[in-house]
């Protein structure tokens, strides 16, 4: 991108745990070599109306790979049981199954990274925004003077890796759960303090 510099209505995550509160001005100045999820525009980026801007950016929490951590680390279990075994037999069976087992891996790994990829969850000085889906897409939006309450529900294992679902339920507006967030008090905590 001929060195310039670009200017975003940006998420600041960038993978990690937790959301990211974005500067008052509601923009960042990203270098050239920015990641995909700022090569490709956001939903929030299309849909922001004039005088609107970010607040808060979270998304699915990394514990989506987990199934996947899980995985590789049986693939390298097995990989190194092949290397110990004087056994040919059991050497083949174990390389097998650490290929098989490694297959699953990277297929968890590429649903967990598209998920979180594909997943969206915005506050800004208006309303609330959460989308799913690349080609299939479900969204969701309520304006944050309709919000009436904010739940949190978090698991033990939740509290400690800090992700949980976020409840919203809206003044004649319904309600909607968000699931496996990342940082949901401080997401609730966005919404809630105007």
């Amino acid at each position: 991108m001929d060195g310039c510099l670009r200017t975003p209505t940006a998420r600041i995550h960038s993978g990690g745990a937790g959301g990211k509160r974005v500067p008052a001005g509601g923009r960042l100045q990203v270098q050239p070599g920015y990641g995909l999820t700022e090569i490709m525009a956001r939903y929030i980026d299309e849909i922001l109306q004039p005088g609107e801007r970010v607040l808060y950016s979270t998304n699915a929490h990394w514990i989506f790979y987990f199934p996947a951590i899980l995985a590789w680390i049986v693939a390298l279990a097995l990989f190194v049981a092949s290397r110990r075994s004087d056994i040919y037999s059991i050497m083949i069976v174990c390389l097998f199954g650490a290929g098989l087992v490694a297959l699953a891996a990277l297929f968890w790994t590429l649903k967990g990274w598209f998920h979180r990829f594909s997943t969206e969850t915005d506050v800004t000085n208006l309303r609330v925004v959460h989308k799913t889906g690349f080609i299939k897409r479900r969204t969701f939006e309520m304006a944050l003077d309709k919000v009436e309450s904010v739940d949190v529900n978090q698991t033990i294992l939740g509290r400690i890796l800090n992700y949980g679902d976020v409840t919203i339920n809206g003044v004649g507006e319904g309600r909607e759960t968000i699931r496996t967030i990342a940082s949901p008090l401080a997401f609730r905590s966005s919404i809630t303090t105007r």
